[in-house]
């Protein structure tokens, strides 16, 4: 029953009654029905207080009954100590300090194992005789006692590292590097140092030359196990155990949590054109790529004259490393010391058209496709130039290319931002480019041959797409309405006769649908990589079930089509118009020459007015 306060008139004076004290101890509530939210009338707590609602006695009115007295028991639990206990406690506390501190003065060396928190020692990752048992930077010390940083992968683990791995690498080093400069000096960086990204770290040591002057234990000898030891695409190694193991090399890894394939082409083409200028080895290691073996698209690459180091020498980072591992999460750390070493050895000061160099360099070297693919490519390069020399409406008409991106790649101009650029923005563009294009000089201009590529099919049917002239068709994505024409109309034999539902690309390439090749609806985006974020995805099965043979080849596929694409586009137009934010768009300046293309007027962007750009991060 909730106290209250009563008041009687008996003998002509009131009485007042007080509730009990501890009633004090309850924190009170708002008094107004507002602070105590809404009441509805369907709640099972709901009641008529609110119509009595009175508040408490307030807890700063002096109590008007005197309080009852604490027990003797109470006093003594609750009482303060006394002041020689105190002085006691005090004088113990400052004694064991003196002693501490006394005792880590004569035996700094035994500290670490008592009180590893407070020394710094705290982190010092391994000793020279306990290396871990799995990748990571080091501190070592040299003979002379001095610290030096490495990288220590033991030599039986697998070969690529995990993605994550490799992401967690490059900050590893940052942290290992600064250790090691701290216990070597501390005095602050050089600025030169700070400034300059392509300054070697002093402090670093080779993982050969650890291994060579006994700072790591080496494992000479020591066989990799076939399964774990990558796959380095041309290179057989029943026929390079003869040569000689590669004195500085650069290894790429394709695996990226990235579903396209045009900024993979442009970093792998762009760090072989590094390579090359470092005059490193360059190795391609598939075995983990998304889009299966590299030999599906491409032919194997130049294989140079000399074998892959050990796999436990192969290190992301730093970019001096003598055998250096590159991937799609290092690179962009590695990246900018690699590019800035060759600018400031290039000395041209147009860094566009170097970094244009280094890709182009990687694009001679590595585009050459399958041997299929390439022959029709280059019989329908012959063809659209056979129809370009006896013109639509007069002879020597020119070719222009069209590349129309969609899917998931927007453009980057502001009020296209969110949609796609309109199809008569590429018409009028690619009108003005064929007047400029023009081989004829008579008074009536031949109508120009303009080849499209695009990866939503749907384009084609567009009234300013569909007179153009597809750029090639032995390979196209196709839309659900073709899809289910391919499957026919089958009678089911049962009433309730389920059929799963076709899909096509309308709308262009988007990531979640490259992940969802090949795999059943119940495991979507189960051979997405590590990294890759995709809505209702099987986590489970992501990670246990491998992509499968049939999902490779869809993918492989995919990235064929892509690439005939912009074969002929680059190689039969003499001009293209693309948008500069889809990676294909750049690969064309790549694989177009300098002044034909980025540096003359056959390379147009309509996507606002940015230039050429590489790498996208």
């Amino acid at each position: 029953m909730r106290p209250r306060i009563e008041i009687t008139d008996t003998d002509g004076s009131p009485k007042v009654h007080v509730a009990p004290p501890r009633i004090n101890l309850r924190r009170a509530k708002s008094y107004t029905t507002q602070d105590r939210g809404p009441l509805s009338a369907t709640s099972s707590r709901f009641n008529f207080n609110h119509l009595l609602f009175s508040p408490p006695p307030s807890p700063s009115l002096p109590s008007l009954v005197p309080r009852r007295k604490r027990a003797g028991s109470d006093l003594i639990l609750k009482a303060r100590p006394s002041r020689v206990v105190r002085l006691a406690f005090g004088a113990l506390t400052l004694f064991s300090g003196l002693y501490l501190l006394a005792f880590a003065l004569r035996h700094g060396d035994s500290m670490p194992a008592i009180w590893p928190y407070f020394t710094e020692e705290e982190f010092e990752m391994v000793g020279q005789d306990a290396l871990p048992n799995f990748p990571t930077p080091i501190v070592i010390h040299d003979a002379r006692g001095r610290p030096r940083w490495t990288v220590s992968i033991p030599p039986n683990h697998d070969f690529p590292l995990s993605t994550q791995q490799y992401a967690d690498m490059s900050g590893q080093c940052r942290e290992v590097s600064a250790r090691a400069r701290d216990l070597h000096t501390i005095a602050a960086l050089p600025e030169k140092i700070t400034v300059d990204y392509d300054a070697p770290d002093d402090y670093f040591v080779d993982v050969a030359k650890a291994e060579r002057t006994g700072l790591l234990a080496g494992a000479p000898g020591m066989i990799q196990p076939k399964q774990h030891a990558g796959h380095f695409v041309g290179v057989d190694p029943k026929t390079t155990t003869s040569l000689p193991v590669c004195k500085s090399s650069m290894t790429y890894v394709l695996e990226s949590t990235d579903a396209g394939l045009g900024n993979t082409l442009m970093m792998l083409w762009t760090f072989y054109g590094l390579a090359k200028k470092e005059g490193r080895a360059f190795f391609i290691e598939d075995s983990r790529w998304a889009y299966g073996s590299y030999t599906e698209i491409f032919q194997a690459p130049p294989v140079p004259q000399c074998r892959p180091p050990p796999r436990h020498h192969m290190v992301p980072c730093p970019f001096q490393a003598q055998h250096l591992v590159v991937s799609g999460m290092t690179a962009r750390d590695i990246f900018p010391s690699l590019l800035a070493k060759h600018l400031r050895k290039a000395g041209t000061g147009d860094e566009i058209r170097d970094l244009w160099r280094l890709a182009h360099t990687g694009f001679e070297a590595l585009f050459r496709l399958n041997e299929d693919d390439l022959a029709y490519v280059e019989s329908r390069v012959a063809e659209v130039r056979d129809k370009s020399k006896k013109g639509i409406t007069a002879p020597n008409a020119p070719v222009v290319g069209l590349h129309v991106r969609r899917g998931d790649r927007h453009p980057l101009e502001y009020q296209y931002r969110k949609t796609y650029i309109p199809a008569e923005v590429f018409h009028e563009n690619a009108k003005q480019l064929a007047e400029t294009k023009s081989h004829s000089s008579a008074p009536i201009q031949t109508e120009p041959i303009i080849l499209l590529a695009s990866d939503d099919p749907m384009v084609y049917k567009e009234p300013d797409f569909s007179t153009y002239m597809p750029s090639q068709e032995r390979i196209r994505l196709a839309s659900k309405e073709v899809v289910e024409k391919g499957k026919g109309k089958k009678q089911p034999k049962f009433i309730r006769h389920f059929v799963d539902e076709a899909f096509g690309w309308e709308g262009g390439f988007f990531a979640p649908m490259f992940w969802n090749l090949g795999v059943s609806r119940k495991n979507n985006a189960a051979n997405a990589p590590e990294g890759v974020e995709v809505e209702d995805v099987n986590e489970e099965a992501r990670f246990m079930a491998p992509p499968s043979e049939q999902t490779l080849k869809l993918r492989s596929l995919v990235g064929r089509a892509y690439m005939m694409d912009l074969a002929v586009l680059a190689q039969a137009s003499d001009g293209v118009v693309c948008a500069v934010s889809a990676m294909g768009c750049r690969l064309l300046g790549v694989m177009m020459e300098w002044e034909k293309g980025v540096g003359g007027d056959g390379w147009v962007n309509v996507d606002g007015g940015y230039g050429w750009t590489g790498i996208d991060w």
